[in-house]
Protein backbone atom coordinates (compact mmCIF):
# COMPACT_ATOMS: atom_id res chain seq x y z
CA UNK A 1 0.00 0.00 0.00
CA UNK A 2 1.33 3.92 -0.86
CA UNK A 3 0.27 6.75 -0.75
CA UNK A 4 2.07 9.53 -2.56
CA UNK A 5 1.69 13.21 -1.97
CA UNK A 6 2.47 15.91 -4.67
CA UNK A 7 1.65 19.57 -5.63
CA UNK A 8 3.58 21.44 -2.72
CA UNK A 9 5.88 24.14 -2.99
CA UNK A 10 6.70 27.69 -2.41
CA UNK A 11 3.56 30.43 -2.47
CA UNK A 12 3.21 33.62 -1.84
CA UNK A 13 0.46 35.01 0.86
CA UNK A 14 -3.06 35.05 -1.06
CA UNK A 15 -2.28 32.02 -3.52
CA UNK A 16 -3.20 28.93 -4.11
CA UNK A 17 -2.20 25.47 -4.48
CA UNK A 18 -3.60 21.98 -4.88
CA UNK A 19 -2.01 19.00 -3.49
CA UNK A 20 -3.07 15.59 -5.03
CA UNK A 21 -2.45 11.98 -2.95
CA UNK A 22 -2.22 9.01 -5.19
CA UNK A 23 -3.10 5.62 -3.65
CA UNK A 24 -2.18 1.84 -4.82
CA UNK A 25 -5.02 0.60 -2.34
CA UNK A 26 -6.59 -2.19 -3.46
CA UNK A 27 -10.03 -0.87 -3.78
CA UNK A 28 -9.78 2.54 -3.05
CA UNK A 29 -13.21 3.19 -2.35
CA UNK A 30 -13.54 1.29 1.06
CA UNK A 31 -11.29 3.78 2.46
CA UNK A 32 -12.25 6.94 3.75
CA UNK A 33 -9.19 10.17 2.97
CA UNK A 34 -7.69 12.45 5.04
CA UNK A 35 -5.42 15.65 5.08
CA UNK A 36 -3.52 16.31 7.58
CA UNK A 37 -0.16 19.26 8.20
CA UNK A 38 2.96 19.20 10.48
CA UNK A 39 4.54 22.44 11.24
CA UNK A 40 7.92 22.49 12.36
CA UNK A 41 7.45 22.61 16.27
CA UNK A 42 3.81 22.18 16.27
CA UNK A 43 1.64 18.68 16.89
CA UNK A 44 0.17 16.91 13.61
CA UNK A 45 -3.45 18.58 12.83
CA UNK A 46 -6.69 17.45 10.64
CA UNK A 47 -6.95 19.85 7.70
CA UNK A 48 -9.92 17.89 6.34
CA UNK A 49 -11.46 14.68 5.33
CA UNK A 50 -13.77 12.64 2.86
CA UNK A 51 -15.69 9.67 3.23
CA UNK A 52 -15.54 6.63 1.02
CA UNK A 53 -18.00 7.92 -1.15
CA UNK A 54 -16.93 11.53 -1.25
CA UNK A 55 -20.83 12.55 -0.11
CA UNK A 56 -19.68 14.08 3.26
CA UNK A 57 -16.59 16.05 3.76
CA UNK A 58 -15.38 17.84 7.31
CA UNK A 59 -12.46 20.89 6.68
CA UNK A 60 -11.05 22.21 9.76
CA UNK A 61 -11.92 25.58 11.34
CA UNK A 62 -8.65 27.21 10.67
CA UNK A 63 -9.23 26.65 6.89
CA UNK A 64 -12.92 26.46 6.47
CA UNK A 65 -13.96 28.76 3.24
CA UNK A 66 -10.38 28.56 2.09
CA UNK A 67 -9.63 24.41 1.10
CA UNK A 68 -11.53 21.84 0.03
CA UNK A 69 -11.12 17.98 -0.39
CA UNK A 70 -12.23 15.85 -3.36
CA UNK A 71 -11.45 12.29 -4.47
CA UNK A 72 -11.68 10.83 -7.75
CA UNK A 73 -12.38 7.17 -6.94
CA UNK A 74 -12.08 5.45 -10.25
CA UNK A 75 -8.24 7.08 -10.62
CA UNK A 76 -7.62 6.27 -7.12
CA UNK A 77 -7.02 10.19 -5.94
CA UNK A 78 -8.01 12.81 -3.07
CA UNK A 79 -7.46 16.48 -3.41
CA UNK A 80 -6.93 19.39 -1.59
CA UNK A 81 -7.51 22.32 -3.28
CA UNK A 82 -5.99 25.33 -0.72
CA UNK A 83 -7.30 28.85 -1.53
CA UNK A 84 -6.74 32.29 0.02
CA UNK A 85 -2.98 30.71 1.39
CA UNK A 86 -1.50 32.17 4.49
CA UNK A 87 1.84 31.81 6.12
CA UNK A 88 0.35 29.78 8.98
CA UNK A 89 -0.92 27.50 6.33
CA UNK A 90 2.80 26.46 6.03
CA UNK A 91 3.66 22.73 7.02
CA UNK A 92 4.14 19.26 5.93
CA UNK A 93 0.90 17.91 4.39
CA UNK A 94 0.11 14.63 4.44
CA UNK A 95 -2.46 12.35 3.22
CA UNK A 96 -3.77 8.96 4.78
CA UNK A 97 -6.26 6.50 4.09
CA UNK A 98 -8.52 4.71 6.96
CA UNK A 99 -10.37 1.54 6.83
CA UNK A 100 -12.51 2.43 9.77
CA UNK A 101 -15.69 4.13 9.29
CA UNK A 102 -16.92 8.10 9.37
CA UNK A 103 -17.23 7.81 13.11
CA UNK A 104 -13.22 7.23 13.87
CA UNK A 105 -10.36 9.12 13.72
CA UNK A 106 -8.28 6.15 12.98
CA UNK A 107 -5.50 5.96 9.63
CA UNK A 108 -4.20 3.18 8.06
CA UNK A 109 -1.90 4.50 5.96
CA UNK A 110 0.05 7.64 5.88
CA UNK A 111 1.93 9.24 2.55
CA UNK A 112 5.10 10.68 2.27
CA UNK A 113 3.99 14.24 2.74
CA UNK A 114 4.52 17.65 0.41
CA UNK A 115 5.85 20.30 1.91
CA UNK A 116 3.55 23.84 1.41
CA UNK A 117 5.65 27.24 1.99
CA UNK A 118 3.95 30.30 2.15
CA UNK A 119 5.54 33.55 2.19
CA UNK A 120 4.32 36.95 3.63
Amino acid sequence: VQLQASGGGLVQAGGSLRLSCAASLGTFSFYKMGWFRQAPGKERESVARISRSGGITEIADSVKGRFTISRDNAEKMVYLQMNSLKPEDTAVYYCAAGREGWGTSEYDYWGQGTQVTVSS
